[in-house]
């Protein structure tokens, strides 16, 4: 049986990342309340503005299941806004802004700039097999740190800024995975989520 594996379903590139899971070998499922949370053996939190998104989570209800689920062991995927939801800390944090703390990383926001700068670059990624990934650049985070459980997997060639880093059953990255016909990044977390089931 395929895994069901969750898209926070609040904000955000969700149909995007539904059909790459489904692709991937997932049963995919939209979560926009804790029921349907409780379904999913994983979850993606999708590129968005993560204020917003956290914002819209203590809305529903979704704030407080989700933090214990991700300080349960539960395999999440944070692609840009969500690669920021999942820091420990937020170098230059929006007021208010709270994080999952899900791998030992600080995140800055908008690190590669507006939405204008937006850019594509192939990039190696540790562990990924079948030659480089083309990974999409939109008002992109980094990590400025991580921490000796979480593991850098791979870094932006220009800056040589760290853009995805796992920890355990977290896998984030800065750019979006779902934003291509590359399957690759999606495969990896279904596997995680299947090895953590």
């Amino acid at each position: 049986m395929p895994p069901v594996v969750g898209v926070l379903a609040l904000q955000g590139g969700v149909a995007e990342h539904l059909r790459a899971l489904e692709q991937a070998g997932a049963c995919p499922l939209a979560v926009r309340g804790p029921a349907a949370l409780e379904e999913a053996a994983g979850l993606v939190i999708p590129g968005g503005e993560s204020t917003t998104i956290w914002k819209l989570a203590e809305a529903s209800g979704l704030a407080g299941p989700l933090r214990k689920r991700v300080a349960a062991g539960m395999p999440v995927f944070g692609s840009c806004a969500g690669m920021i939801m999942l820091a420990g800390q937020v170098a230059d944090p929006a007021s208010g802004q709270e994080t999952l703390s899900a791998i030992d990383m600080t995140v800055r926001r908008n690190a590669f700039g507006r939405q204008a700068d937006s850019f594509e670059t192939d990039l190696s990624i540790r562990g990924l097999h079948g030659g480089p990934y083309r990974g999409v650049f939109i008002r992109a985070p980094w990590a400025e740190r991580v921490g000796e459980d979480a593991e850098g997997l791979a870094v932006e060639p220009r800056t040589g800024k760290l853009v995805a880093v796992r920890q355990g059953p977290a896998l984030a990255t800065a750019f979006h995975p779902e934003l291509t016909s590359d399957r690759r990044i999606h495969e990896l977390f279904v596997n995680i989520v299947r090895q953590e089931s």
